[in-house]
């Protein structure tokens, strides 16, 4: 794992931490402080004359003093999956130090980009983030002209409570982008998606029992695939919310939800799936799948992946997000 230093960095002095923060650059620095750690000590009472022995009690432990977060402002992370290739990505850290990590899988006609608003209102700390005015310009500035779309509007979104913020990974799959195809090629997006959930599991805030992963169409089924393949060495990816899954990576859709709901691989994990009557790829995914954890949700028209999130989509997939989120993590939102 490599982050590069790009607009805070850590000056460590004892007995006392300072953090200064720098807007310079566009890489961020590797090192997060430790928490400093006290002890006091209770002292054993008196021996007096006649008396019996004072018993000593132990030293008494004070807790851990949480870790601070870090800044709101997206760290740039370039990292690289189990074959060689490098990919780009982007960490919004949450307000609180550790916290749970979604992880954000974009669709094949957009990159990492496309999550640009999603991912703050996850984030849930707008009013740091507007104090560096600018910052998403610094994604992606020498790729491809962005696809516009409702999804980059965040004033429709639902609202998202004041104490619920959650680390937010975004990243572009190979081929896409910051992600230069070097290696293999775009059917090996699946070695990406399970690279995010290592290089996330690393980030020193991000708890590393508590990690999800949202997509649309490659990513709707790059988000269960990398959980699955996570999770045959690990149990920590909880869940995986796929908009608009077509098997689209070369593995079988309802076959990944099958080995999530814990028929090979246990833990059993939710996986919730959305999908338009008109497209007819992801209304089969969708429909192929089964298991007591699994959550089918089906719209009219021919809307595919990013096209689902939008104002007049009912229900809202934001919504349903954050019950998905509350289901698998365990926070408290709707």
């Amino acid at each position: 794992m490599r982050i590069f230093p790009c607009s805070w960095k850590l000056t460590i002095g004892l007995p006392v931490i300072i953090i200064v923060v720098a807007l310079s650059g566009c890489n961020r620095s590797t090192d997060t402080p430790s928490p400093v750690e006290r002890e006091i000590g209770v002292s054993a009472g008196a021996e007096e004359l006649g008396s019996e022995p004072a018993v000593e009690e132990d030293a008494e432990t004070l807790p851990e003093p949480a870790a601070p977060p870090l800044a709101a402002f997206p760290m740039r992370i370039q990292f690289t999956t189990e074959d060689g290739q490098e990919l780009v990505g982007h960490y919004f850290a949450a307000a609180g130090n550790p916290a749970p990590t979604v992880i954000l899988m974009h669709w094949y006609p957009g990159d990492q980009r496309d999550w640009l608003a999603i991912a703050p209102w996850l984030q849930n700390r707008q009013e740091e983030l507007a104090e560096s005015e600018g910052w998403e310009m610094a994604i992606g500035i020498d790729c491809d002209a962005q696809q516009a779309g409702p999804w980059l509007d965040p004033t429709w979104f639902p609202p998202m409570p004041d104490d619920v913020s959650f680390n937010v990974f975004i990243f572009d799959f190979r081929g896409h982008c910051e992600s230069h195809l070097t290696v293999g090629d775009q059917a090996d997006n699946t070695i990406d998606a399970k690279a995010a959930f290592v290089e996330v599991s690393l980030m020193e805030t991000t708890d590393p029992d508590h990690i999800v992963a949202i997509g649309a169409s490659i990513g709707a089924d790059g988000a269960p695939d990398g959980c699955l393949l996570h999770n045959q060495s690990n149990d920590t990816c909880l869940g995986a919310f796929s908009l608009s899954p077509g098997s689209y990576l070369g593995m079988e859709y309802a076959e990944v939800v099958r080995d999530l709901s814990g028929a090979n691989v246990p833990p059993a994990v939710p996986v919730w799936c959305l999908a338009s009557e008109g497209d007819v790829p992801s209304l089969k995914a969708c429909d192929s799948a089964s298991g007591d954890l699994y959550q089918k949700y089906l719209y009219s028209g021919s809307g595919h992946g990013m096209m689902l999130i939008a104002p007049e989509t009912d229900p809202n997939p934001l919504v349903l997000i954050q019950d998905f989120l509350e289901e698998t993590l365990g926070v408290s939102i709707n």
